[in-house]
């Protein structure tokens, strides 16, 4: 494994085990996510630099709008939490009480 491979696979990695075990704001929930998205945007473009080819260079731009698309869906939900229930906390959404 070289260490580019293992710094991005351990990136991701910690962005999962902290989306999975420290779930107490939606706010470190989305940054979680956002810095998964980001190990894996900068994997894929090493990965398309390593096989030089025209049909893989699309792809880490798609992966980038994507991400972008996440995270103004996520900051949005962020602030209508906000507004409807006074915080961010995880603990207190219950999709029941919708």
């Amino acid at each position: 494994m070289t260490p580019a491979h293992f710094s991005f696979s351990s990136a991701f990695i910690l962005g999962l085990m902290g989306l999975t075990f420290h779930r107490t704001h939606l706010l470190s929930a989305l940054l979680c996510l956002e810095g998964m998205m980001l190990s894996l945007f900068i994997a894929l473009a090493l990965w398309t630099l390593q096989f030089e080819s025209t049909s893989f260079s699309t792809a880490p731009m798609l992966l980038l709008a994507f991400s972008a698309c996440e995270a103004s869906t996520g900051l949005a939900l962020l602030v209508a939490t906000a507004r409807t229930h006074g915080t961010d906390r995880l603990q207190n959404l219950n999709l029941l009480q919708c």
